[in-house]
């Protein structure tokens, strides 16, 4: 069974920094991209950010020049960097795999964290 598990929220004043984590265990052989998006209140779930198995960036305009994504291959992990964080960043943030070879079961799909709060207050 694959588990995203996601670490690194909190509270941080306008201008702060974080760093988010997001492990994949299980019996994984190979992960393709990695990303992640986020829920603000009353909002739906956006888009933010995805890195490919080739280590390509993509971002949200929203988010360019001040988040940066990473990951660890030989730990299964994702890391999103933010900084400069502004009020309009709180949400949730989650951690998203879209397609994960698993040993003995083939290409498994969709998988998605549990999820993490940022605030950012002024």
């Amino acid at each position: 069974q694959v588990r995203l598990v996601e670490s690194g929220g909190g509270s941080v004043q306008a201008g702060g920094s974080l760093r988010l984590s997001c492990a994949a265990s299980g019996s994984i052989f190979r992960i393709e991209d990695m990303g992640w998006y986020r829920q603000a209140p009353g909002k739906q779930r956006e888009w933010v950010t995805a890195i490919t198995f080739d280590g390509k960036a993509s971002y949200a305009d929203s988010v360019k020049g001040r988040f940066t994504i990473s990951r660890d291959y030989a730990k299964n992990t994702v890391y999103l960097q933010m900084s400069g964080l502004r009020v309009e960043d709180t949400a949730v943030y989650y951690c998203n795999v879209p397609k994960i070879l698993v040993t003995s079961m083939g290409w498994q799909y969709d998988f998605w964290g549990q999820g993490t709060q940022v605030t950012v207050s002024a």
